[in-house]
């Protein structure tokens, strides 16, 4: 291969099977299994066998090449590297045999997931015990399909050989993800065996983690600028932004990789690492998407081309949001800003803003809407905390008066109230507040009202000359 191709650097042959993961699609061939592929040229037991739970496409895919497969880093220059973490692939309804021998290999000393919060089959807090793939296991617990059976399943046998047990690490994007998977594997244990339960409860450790990379799918532009630079081909690339983040809880009973040494943050403060997230990252993104399609704009690195939206995005960051987090020890919020603006604006990326703007009614209360609690309860200005908020209302407006989709479980109402609405800030603002679900007590919090109605007058009527005229205004005096 060309020289300026990244390969591994270390003998695959070497090796050893460590990891077993549930789920292999892009995101984990591209964020995770990068780490362990960096692991590996420091400690050769970290190698993956891959699992997918339905579909053989994966292994379709990557088995004739040796579990291979080239990651794009997207950035004005592309930069691509062969990982070569995944020494083997399986498919589980068709390789039952080959998957357990896999979860009972004493070499396994750890079992991840990435396999989307419906993977879990949840029920609120807990297990789904009436989900069809749950219901199923639980008569044919021998025969597991659901990822919940699979790993109770190879977590008895390792007790019947009395074996130690593995870790199980959630890389997926739920919030407490070690909590509630934990909660769930317990219950479907106690469901078939209390003693194994039990031996679950006090001996298996289910590490909570946050994940954070932009992972475009696949498509044919990628497949043939692969194929043009490597020379040969590859069935399914994958990309990624070239940020990469990863932070784990140290909570492992029977050894763990050191994957602090490749760039891997162990913390016991999960939780403030999700909220920085959520409110640093997250909430400027709803910010860009409703302000950004009010001014006419399509994708986040072309908002971040507009001065005045890309200077009130990060006054906000810095100014409205970082003051109101309760966060980690050792964690650098103004690093993080940068490192975040800087991913915004990377042209590589082509990150609609329409798609961000689905579902707000369930993005503004934890994006936006919290952060806006705290800086009240702190006697904090929120001025340019309630324009993105305004600007949602706007844009509600905007689709309802167009007959254009909105995107969002509480479609109905909102696209009723958007309806309603004359353009006067005090009857629209109250007409909105009146959805219960998104704003619950900042609805009767005379401070909050009082900024919001200011805001949406500020951004009426919703076009493009108004919208640039209030993001000139937030700016305000720089201090």
């Amino acid at each position: 291969m060309p020289a300026q191709v990244g390969r591994p650097v270390y003998v695959r042959a070497a090796t050893r099977i460590g990891v077993v993961h549930f789920g292999p699609g892009a995101f984990h061939r591209a964020h995770q299994a990068a780490y362990f592929d960096d692991l590996l040229a420091i400690d050769p037991d970290w190698a993956i066998c891959a699992v997918s739970l339905h579909n053989p496409g994966v292994r379709d895919a990557l088995q004739p090449q040796d579990g291979l497969y080239t990651l794009a880093l997207l950035e004005e220059t592309v930069r691509l590297r062969v990982v070569g973490a995944i020494r083997e692939v399986l498919c589980a309804p068709q390789q039952r045999k080959a998957v357990m021998a896999r979860l009972v290999d004493p070499q396994v000393r750890l079992v991840t997931l990435t396999i989307t919060e419906k993977g879990y089959c949840l029920s609120g807090d807990g297990l789904d015990a009436a989900h069809p793939d749950i219901a199923r296991d639980l008569v044919s617990p021998e025969q597991p399909i659901s990822a919940i059976g699979w790993l109770v399943a190879g977590l008895r046998e390792r007790r019947a050989r009395r074996l130690s047990p593995y870790t199980v690490l959630s890389c997926d994007n739920l919030a407490d993800n070690g909590g509630r998977l934990r909660r769930a594997v317990l219950d479907y244990a106690r469901r078939i065996d209390r003693g194994l339960a039990a031996w679950i409860e006090s001996e298996v450790s289910f590490p909570r983690s946050m994940v954070d990379s932009i992972t475009p799918a696949t498509d044919d532009a990628l497949r043939t600028r692969v194929a043009s630079a490597l020379g040969v081909a590859d069935a399914w690339p994958v990309q990624r932004e070239p940020y990469s983040q990863w932070v784990v809880e140290d909570d492992f009973r029977h050894g763990r990789p050191p994957l602090e040494r490749v760039g891997v943050v162990f913390s016991g403060e999960i939780a403030g690492y999700d909220r920085a997230k959520l409110r640093l990252l997250n909430g400027p993104h709803s910010a860009l998407a409703y302000l950004g399609s009010l001014l006419g704009l399509d994708t986040v690195a072309r908002a971040m081309r507009d001065p005045a939206l890309a200077g009130f995005v990060e006054r906000l960051m810095r100014e409205d949001i970082v003051p109101t987090l309760a966060l980690p020890a050792g964690f650098d919020a103004q690093a993080y800003v940068d490192a975040i603006l800087s991913r915004f604006r990377n042209p590589a990326i082509r990150h609609l803003l329409s798609q961000i703007a689905w579902d707000g009614s369930q993005k503004i209360p934890v994006r936006l809407l919290g952060t806006i609690a705290d800086a009240l309860a702190a006697g904090h200005d929120i001025d340019r905390l309630c324009l993105p908020v305004a600007g949602w209302l706007h844009f509600v407006a905007r689709q309802a008066r167009s007959g254009e989709a909105l995107v969002d479980p509480l479609q109905a109402p909102l696209l009723e109230a958007g309806r309603r609405a004359t353009g006067d800030a005090a009857h629209d603002v109250e007409t909105f507040l009146r959805l219960q679900p998104v704003f619950g007590a900042l609805a009767g919090d005379a401070r909050f009202v009082e900024a919001l109605r200011g805001a949406y007058a500020t951004l009426a009527p919703g076009d493009a000359a108004a919208v640039a005229l209030a993001l000139a205004a937030a700016q305000g005096p720089q201090p």
